[in-house]
């Protein structure tokens, strides 16, 4: 098959190539590396099944080209980061929506399976937890907190999706959950782990933000991206969002203290206001813990590696690419 995949060349992304690479896919990468890195792409270049293309999802011209010539897409490309998309909520929000809109429609237009990734940013400050793709009400704080813009544009993109497959488009949802491993980067999928990392390796303060009582479920990249794979290539997955993570719930205090026992870091680890790093009118959610049972149930998909083995995997890599 020939596979598009917009944002190819960002963390998840770039995993995500080498998985259809290796499986024989023929492959068309198009990213404009805001927060891509053709590092992450690089050994793959020299192969014939690769072609990359650096330029935006914007480009309705190009993408039209290249989705006339696919036989599937995998959009992954957008503004990441909570704090890319607080320092720049205005590009966020228009290559959040108007990115998949042109995908969608293009998609729709000459009939490609479409897969669009979306992310556990869905569910905002709710506390019904686990968060349940069908059942849990979104809570957002007001319109003139910035740290809002990606949710909301993410929502709009799943409101495309959804409103492409009642006309019978095959497409796909899937939310991830706070996905790390090798490749990770400060600007994008990772923010928190890859922070942690790099300061304990320094030997500096591991900021952690608040009491560090906040939680996560941190999803090892292999996992993301088996989950990814299974949610476009499985029969009647078609027509629903999947949330693809553990549900393997730390609290950002229990990471800082795990990374610099793994890291054998002599760092301490320093509370710090959420407004020194994203400025004033920054809101947290306090819990982010997914069901898995829709996923298990349609996609047969359940995260496999532990944070621990992650971690030690991803330390690794830091330790010898940064």
């Amino acid at each position: 098959m020939k596979i598009l995949v917009t944002g190819g060349a960002g963390f998840l992304g770039s995993c995500l190539v080498d998985r259809l690479l290796a499986a024989g896919e023929e492959v068309c990468v198009v990213d404009n590396l805001t927060t891509g890195n053709v590092e992450n792409i690089k050994h793959n270049l020299s192969n014939s099944n690769l072609r990359f293309t650096n330029d935006s999802v914007l480009n309705e011209p190009l993408m039209e080209k290249l989705i006339k010539e696919c036989d599937a897409i995998y959009h992954l490309a957008a503004a990441v980061g909570v704090k890319h998309i607080v320092d720049d909520p205005l590009t966020s929000i228009k290559t959040n929506v108007k990115g998949t809109d042109i995908i969608l429609d293009l998609a729709h237009r000459y009939w490609k399976k479409t897969l669009i990734a979306s992310t556990s940013e869905i569910y905002g400050k709710s506390n019904q937890i686990p968060f349940d793709e069908h059942k849990t009400e979104r809570v957002l704080g007001s319109t003139k907190i910035d740290r809002w813009a990606y949710s909301t544009s993410k929502a709009i993109d799943e409101h495309l999706a959804f409103a492409y497959s009642k006309k019978g488009l095959p497409v796909v949802i899937v939310r991830y959950f706070n996905s790390y491993g090798p490749r990770i980067d400060e600007k994008g999928y990772g923010t928190v782990v890859a922070r942690f990392i790099k300061q304990a390796l320094k030997g500096k303060p591991i900021t952690v933000h608040g009491d560090g009582g906040q939680t996560r479920c941190f999803t090892y990249v292999d996992d993301t991206v088996r989950g990814t794979i299974l949610a476009c290539t499985t029969k009647g997955a078609e027509g629903d969002v999947y949330n693809i993570g553990s549900n393997q719930e730390t609290s950002i205090y229990q990471l800082a203290e795990l990374i610099k026992e793994l890291t054998g870091s002599s760092s301490e680890i320093a509370p710090t206001s959420y407004e020194s790093y994203y400025g004033k009118g920054f809101e947290d959610t306090i819990r982010r813990v997914p069901s898995i049972l829709n996923a298990k149930k349609k996609l047969k998909f359940e995260a496999k590696v532990s944070l621990q083995e992650g971690l030690k995997k991803t330390i690794k890599w830091c330790k010898e690419d940064w």
